[in-house]
């Protein structure tokens, strides 16, 4: 059975940093794309980025430039970090554990870490 569990969110001011992680178990991690969604108040969950087993990586628009992630396949861990945060990046972060086609999430989902940035 895949679980996930993410961690690493807060509240954090505009312009600062967190990084997320996504601890993952039950999967074959190392084979698999893992991708990090994100769901605001009202709004649709949507692609935040993605990264392929082999280290491919896709980003919405929106956080190219800012945000960052990354998998360490020896700790079956992908992290994402957030740089130069702004209030609309303020949402519940989700893991996914497959993903496919740089895009459409199939797998397990983990229950989610909220981040909060102030203005």
């Amino acid at each position: 059975q895949v679980q996930l569990v993410e961690s690493g969110g807060g509240l954090v001011q505009a312009g600062g940093s967190l990084r997320l992680s996504c601890a993952a178990s039950g999967t074959r991690f190392r084979f698999n794309a893992m991708g990090w969604y994100r769901q605001a108040p009202g709004n649709q969950r949507e692609l935040v980025a993605t990264i392929t087993g082999g280290g491919t990586t896709t980003y919405a628009d929106s956080v190219k430039g800012r945000f960052a992630i990354s998998r360490d396949n020896a700790k079956n861990t992908v992290y994402l970090q957030m740089n130069s945060l702004k209030p609309e990046d303020t949402a519940v972060y989700y893991c996914n554990s497959d993903v496919y086609g740089g895009f459409l999430p199939r797998g397990t989902w983990g229950r989610g870490t909220q981040v909060t940035v102030s203005s």
